[in-house]
């Protein structure tokens, strides 16, 4: 009787680390299939840029969704949606950046509001080693790191003192003379006494998402 317990004791836990060893097997082919699947996400990311059409002209992005995906997809679904379209730079800073994205900055009513409008929710942040250097596009925040939603900024001079402070996601491949142009737009005072409020209008006409090689 002993000797026939310990035969289903002994069948019972060899049962159990079968089961075990499958179970295993199963993850790692469930972890394999997701990070191929990541990597084709990736893949197809990095094949698309932004072109963003504003009134002083035509700015391409290429993206790096190596280095910051959730907010790359975060750009591109709302660019997709027309979330940018009409809304302006409303703080530009010459040798420094020029900053948009904005909801509010749609509405000219609400200009007391420029600066701190999002799409309703907030994105954890991505800091990476990408430094932030001229053309460099990332995300604006307040003092919490993960803060950023929609507004974000485009490097027109190197500013280090950023670099693993703010998420960089993207850079200028097409339009630096653009950029150039929107840099040096006549600012005044704002409500802040920053002098980075434009006296005109910089708007962005549309952000539209398409495949690397449409763009020449």
């Amino acid at each position: 009787m002993k000797t026939l317990l310990s035969i289903c004791a002994l069948s019972l836990s060899l049962g159990f680390v079968v089961a075990r060893a499958d179970d295993a097997k199963k993850e790692e082919k469930k972890d394999a299939t997701l990070a191929k699947e990541e990597t084709k996400a990736a893949a197809a990311s990095a094949s698309e840029v932004a072109v963003m059409k504003t009134t002083e002209g035509e700015m391409v992005i290429e993206f790096w969704p190596d280095v910051a995906p959730k907010t790359v997809e975060n750009f591109k679904t709302l660019a997709k949606k027309g979330f940018y379209d009409g809304t302006a730079f409303h703080r530009i800073m010459k040798g420094f950046m020029i900053q948009g994205g904005d909801p509010y900055s749609k509405d000219l009513t609400k200009e007391a509001l420029w600066g701190q409008g999002d799409p309703g929710y907030k994105i954890k942040a991505e800091f990476n080693d990408r430094p932030h250097v001229r053309g460099v596009i990332s995300m604006a925040r307040s003092q919490n790191p993960d803060s950023a939603g929609s507004q974000f900024f485009i490097c027109h001079g190197t500013a280090s003192g950023l670099d693993h402070k703010y998420t960089a996601f993207g850079k200028l491949i097409k339009g630096d003379d653009v950029l150039e142009k929107i840099a040096n737009t006549p600012v005044t005072a704002s409500s802040s006494g920053e002098p980075s409020k434009p006296t005109k209008r910089v708007e962005v006409q549309s952000i539209k998402i398409v495949p690397a090689d449409s763009v020449k």
